[in-house]
C-alpha cells in the first residue's frame, strides 16, 4: 500500500506511523536526528548522500523527506529537482547558517520549508509534524458527502480533495504549500492577503517563517501556471501589502 494511503494514529495532535527519509553525509546528524525522530514514533530511512536516497526513495516512497543541501555525489538541490519529476513529496531542506541563497533557490525549486544548522531537534519536529499534518487533512477528504467542493475560478480549477489543480483543463502538479496558498487566494478573488495571513494558511498559525519563504513560494507557483498558459497574470502582488487572485 502506498505509504499515503496508510491509516496514521494522531497522540496528542502529533501524526505518527509516517516514514521519513533523511539524507545527510554527516553521520552524527543522521544518528542523532534519527533518535529524536523515531522517539516519536516516526520510521525513519537513512541516507549518506543523494544519489542512494534518490535509488531508495524512487523504488520506496516515503512521507517527507529532510534534505541536506550539500553533500557529495549529488547535493539536495540535485536530489529535489529530481524528487519533483515524479512526486510531490513534502520536504525541508537543511541549510548552512549564513547561506541565504540555498534557501531562496530551494524553495524555488519546490521545497515546502528549511531549518538552518545548527538547529533545535524540537524545532525540526515542529516544522516535520505541520507539514504532516496538512498532507494528512488533505488526504483524509475521501468521502464524497463531506468533501469541500472544488474551487473554480474561470481556468482555474482546485480539488482538495484529490489535491488536484488544473488551469485550462491541464494539471499543475503543486507542493503541499503551493497548493494551500493559491487556495487561500483563489477563495477569495480581489480580497488581499498579506504575508501573515499566508503563512497561517499554509504552515499554521503557530509556524513562523520570513516573508522570503512566502514571496519565493509565490514565484515558483506563478511559474508553475505560467508553464501552462504564458498569459497566466492572476496572483498579483500589491507591494508592501501582499497579494491577491485577481477577479475575472
Amino acid at each position: 500500500m502506498d505509504t499515503l494511503e496508510r491509516q496514521h494514529i494522531d497522540i496528542g495532535g502529533v501524526p505518527v506511523g509516517h516514514t521519513i527519509a533523511l539524507v545527510d553525509d554527516d553521520r552524527n546528524i543522521l544518528t542523532s536526528v534519527t533518535m529524536a525522530l523515531e522517539a516519536e514514533g516516526f520510521d525513519v530511512r537513512s541516507f549518506t548522500d543523494g544519489d542512494a536516497a534518490l535509488r531508495g526513495l524512487s523504488a520506496q516512497p516515503v512521507d517527507l523527506a529532510i534534505l541536506d543541501i550539500k553533500m557529495p555525489r549529488m547535493d539536495g538541490m540535485e536530489l529535489l529537482q529530481r524528487l519533483r519529476k515524479q512526486s510531490d513529496l513534502p520536504v525541508i531542506f537543511l541549510t548552512s547558517k549564513d547561506d541565504e541563497v540555498d534557501e531562496i533557490l530551494g524553495l524555488r525549486m519546490g521545497a515546502d520549508d528549511y531549518v538552518k544548522k545548527p538547529f533545535s531537534q524540537r524545532l525540526l519536529l515542529e516544522r516535520i509534524q505541520a507539514l504532516l499534518r496538512r498532507r494528512d487533512r488533505m488526504n483524509s477528504i475521501d468521502d464524497d458527502d463531506d468533501a469541500e467542493p472544488p474551487i473554480v475560478r474561470g481556468n482555474l480549477v482546485l480539488d482538495t480533495s484529490r489535491h488536484l489543480c488544473t488551469w485550462g483543463g491541464e494539471a499543475v502538479n503543486l507542493t503541499v504549500t503551493e497548493f494551500l496558498i493559491v487556495k487561500v487566494l483563489a477563495a477569495r478573488p480581489g480580497l488581499v492577503k498579506n504575508r501573515d495571513q499566508l503563512m497561517d494558511a499554509a504552515y499554521g498559525e503557530h509556524i513562523y517563517v520570513d516573508d522570503r519563504t512566502i514571496d519565493s513560494h509565490i514565484k515558483r507557483l506563478r511559474k508553475k501556471l505560467k508553464a501552462v498558459d504564458d498569459d497566466f497574470d492572476h496572483i498579483e502582488t500589491l507591494y508592501g501589502i501582499g497579494y491577491r487572485y485577481r477577479e475575472e
